[in-house]
């Protein structure tokens, strides 16, 4: 068996900077302009994945500007908002109310309304909800506008490395059914190309099994868990090599998984 790499970042985050110099009271104490209003329209805004700093000037004036905020979940977006000291009126809107949501979304629109939706975590619509949100929009004529952000899919593949081809995969979640799972496992595998799954704690282990006895003991995975956040956690390990680590690691958290292609032989 080859030798692969292993990554391992207990904390990602860097010392805190030195205090600044003290300013004037009247300059910390200048009031907040008020933000200017925004065009009728949908606005899908990208949010931290993790380290709540990994979030545009952009969107945070959207974010303040808009007359209406579609979350995933109002508590979790709560927790955004007020760190960021933003006040705004929030509605949900999740997969199991988002087809439900159309209409009033284009009702508010066509109202006047600048709507900003979010999802938990990175882009709306990549694995989240948000794609039926802007389809609709644009179906009734309505202005769509995405304000980038971070993204799991793109900043594991930066940390992976994947050199060896400029192209990749973005498979998400696989089907939670066993055969059909590993059926597609061997249908991404003949695309030759880097493949980026997502997993929960609860199944990382069973994926590693199949890729395993699917693939092969040998297959390259490299597994990113909590990125950008305090315990962030890389390896880039064989199956067998990952099994054993975390016997004795935690699996807590979110997982990107990249299915490497196959060593040359």
């Amino acid at each position: 068996m080859e030798d692969f790499e292993q990554i391992h970042v207990d904390s990602p985050e860097s010392p805190a900077p030195a205090a600044p110099a003290e300013t004037p009271a009247a300059a910390t104490e200048a009031p907040v302009p008020s933000p200017s209003p925004l065009p009728p329209g949908l606005y899908l805004v990208g949010t931290p994945i993790g380290n709540l700093e990994d979030i545009t000037l952009r969107a945070l004036r959207i974010l303040r500007s808009a007359t209406l905020l579609l979350a995933e979940d109002t508590r979790h977006t709560g927790l955004l908002l007020a760190h960021y000291g933003i006040k705004a009126p929030m509605l949900s809107y999740h997969k199991f109310n988002e087809r439900a949501r159309e209409a009033l979304l284009v009702e508010k629109i066509r109202a006047g309304a600048a709507v900003a939706l979010v999802s938990d975590a990175g882009m709306p619509g990549i694995s989240d909800p948000g794609a039926r949100a802007a389809a609709a929009v644009r179906a009734a004529g309505l202005p769509v506008t995405a304000i980038p952000g971070p993204s799991a899919v793109t900043t594991a593949i930066a940390l992976a490395g994947c050199a060896t081809t400029p192209s990749f995969f973005f498979e998400g979640f696989l089907d939670h059914k066993t055969a059909a799972r590993r059926r597609r496992l061997h249908e991404l595998d003949a695309l030759a190309c880097p493949v980026v799954l997502y997993e929960s704690t609860h199944r990382i282990l069973k994926l590693v099994d199949e890729v395993e006895e699917e693939l092969g003991p040998d297959r390259p995975l490299f597994v990113a868990r909590e990125l950008t956040k305090k315990f962030e956690e890389t390896l880039l390990l064989p199956p067998p090599a990952l099994r054993a680590h975390y016997a004795t690691h935690s699996r807590k958290g979110e997982f990107v998984v990249i299915l490497l292609p196959a060593p040359l032989a």
